[in-house]
Order: C-alpha cells, then structure tokens, then sequence
C-alpha cells in the first residue's frame, strides 16, 4: 500500500517543474525571435553554422568575440508599433538585459533596440534592427575592451588627415 502512495507523489513532483517551466515560456534570443515571428507572421533565417563561426571568432580573438547568434527576416511588411516590439522584446529577453538605446522612425518603417548585459570579461550585446522591410537580430558576446580598440582602428585620429579632409 505504501508503494502505490509513491506513485501519485512522484506524478506531482514530475509535473510541477513541467507547469513551471511550460508557463514561462521560452527566453532569451530564441524567445524573442519567436515571438517576432508569431506576432507579425513571417519566418526568420538563422544563420547556418554559426556554431563553427563563432568557435572560429573565439580563437581568432583570442577569447574577445564568442557566442554570435544572427537571425534574419526578409520581407518584413507589416507596420511596427515601437512600444510594442520594445515590450515583447523585453518579455523574452531574459533577467539581467539593460536596454541602452531604442530608435524609432516615425513611420515605424525602422526600429533599433540594443541592450547590454555584463557576461563575466565579456559583455553580450543584444540588437534587434529593422530597416525599411529587413530585420535582423544579433547577439554576441564581446570583450569591450576589443570593441574600444577596434573603434578606434576606424575613427579619424587628430593630426592625421581623414578621408573627408579636402587639401589642395
């Protein structure tokens, strides 16, 4: 008799971890693209063999660029409330996200969301970006000390002419 008590017992233990994690839904990058797709009915391109991309990206860097993950929605036409998308963005996300800037067109017709979020040497970096009838989402996990300097590959330095200077 004490045996059959067991099993209604451990049919409970199994099934509330399963409601739990069933109500939360799914997080983080694929949770928002997801919910991109559902919400505004069009499907999104993950980037094939970004796994061996990003393991390529962590060995050239030495460690400072790691984990890209790149989705793409082509053909993207239904208009996009801003409020919105910043909304379910921040839903799915995940714990631990900042958003550090959010851009509007007036038409709706571009979007960009980024956050940031500390990831032990590496910071991640979260874009969602919708330009005209494209939207992409990307995150990676980056050294910021490597973007500082890779910043500054590409910006004009003082005493050195840049390509806008005109001379005669």
């Amino acid at each position: 008799m004490k045996r059959l008590l067991w099993i209604p017992v451990c049919l409970v233990a199994l099934a509330v971890p399963a409601v739990v994690l069933a109500g939360n839904g799914e997080g983080g990058f694929n949770g928002v693209v997801n919910s991109i797709e559902g919400r505004y009915h069009v499907h999104a391109d993950r980037i094939p063999f970004l796994g061996l991309i990003s393991f390529v990206a962590r060995h050239a860097t030495h460690g400072q660029v790691g984990s890209v993950r790149v989705a793409e929605i082509h053909n993207f036409s239904q208009p996009v409330d801003g409020e919105e998308l910043n909304e379910m963005v921040n839903r799915k996300i995940g714990q631990g996200w900042q958003r550090i800037i959010r851009e509007t067109s007036r038409q709706g017709h571009e979007q960009t969301l980024i956050f940031v979020r500390p990831e032990g040497k590496r910071m991640g970096l979260f874009v969602v970006d919708l330009d005209g009838n494209e939207m992409n989402v990307v995150q990676v996990s980056v050294d910021p000390d490597y973007v500082a300097d890779k910043i500054d590959d590409y910006a004009p330095h003082h005493g050195h002419p840049s390509s806008h200077d005109v001379s005669d």
